[in-house]
């Protein structure tokens, strides 16, 4: 995403244009630093809306939550159970008065739903992504294919045993199956969101049985509140009270500070 430093192309002349592999590794390596500035940028929209967490949460004090248990995607419903399970849905934002901001459908709906609720955009979904994925791959430790060029994944080594007990797939698989941008996210990384943010993720969803589901941090005390809709196994979206919507949640340009 986006901008810092010298043009992959500025070491060349005009004369000698940027071979095949050096133009894959300037490519990666700018990505990389969009996603860094990404970050920075987040960090202060983070602190900022911070302040305005909670209002969801204080419309349905009557819904007891459901606990969490992490899991991976293993199903998707069909045409006529996902239309019903949408149904359910949009009845009971309509009951609670809440509003969903929309977020495209393109496999990174979760990290796209949760950077909004952080930081009131959905477009620093990759900045969302690169921080779960860092959680959930804590203790890992090889070569990592970046383009044509190889960068060491090297993490600490207190977090991967919180995650690997969920997932019924070889680790370092399921690693970098979810680092790729498009692959959906599951209860996984959600609980991986909770920890890496301190955030108490709360689902409203289209489950039959299951109107509300909370996931919380499970080492520290939640500094965060966000609130998903999930239509179940199908898409996440942006949850917001209806007024609040209305008032705050004006579109802004990415990086709309700078």
């Amino acid at each position: 995403m986006m901008r810092n430093g010298t043009s992959p192309f500025e070491a060349h002349s005009s004369d000698h244009p940027p071979s095949v592999g050096e133009c894959s590794s300037s490519t990666s390596l700018s990505s990389q630093q969009d996603v860094e500035d990404d970050g920075m940028i987040a960090a202060v929209l983070s602190e900022e809306y911070a302040k305005l967490d909670g209002t969801v949460g204080r419309r349905l004090t009557n819904l007891e939550p459901v606990r969490h248990i992490p899991r991976i995607n293993s199903f998707i419903p069909n045409i006529s159970d996902a239309s019903l399970d949408h149904q359910r849905l949009s009845q009971r934002l309509q009951v609670y008065g809440l509003y969903e901001v929309k977020v495209s459908g393109d496999g990174n709906c979760q990290f796209r739903a949760l950077s909004d609720q952080l930081y009131r955009s959905p477009e620093y979904h990759k900045h969302v992504r690169k921080e779960v994925v860092k959680q959930v791959g804590s203790g890992l430790a090889f070569l990592c294919d970046v383009g044509l060029s190889q960068v060491s994944c090297l993490f600490l080594k207190d977090c991967r045993a919180l995650y690997e007990g969920y997932v019924p797939m070889k680790y370092k698989h399921y690693y970098k199956k979810i680092s790729k941008s498009g692959e959906w996210g599951d209860h996984v990384t959600l609980q991986a969101a909770a920890d890496k943010f301190a955030a108490k993720i709360c689902l409203l969803t289209s489950f039959r049985d299951t109107c509300f589901i909370e996931i919380t941090p499970q080492h520290e005390t939640p500094t965060r509140e966000l609130w998903l809709s999930f239509w179940s196994e199908v898409h996440y979206n942006s949850l917001y009270e209806i007024r609040e919507a209305m008032v705050q949640h004006k579109p802004r340009k990415k990086h709309w500070l700078f």
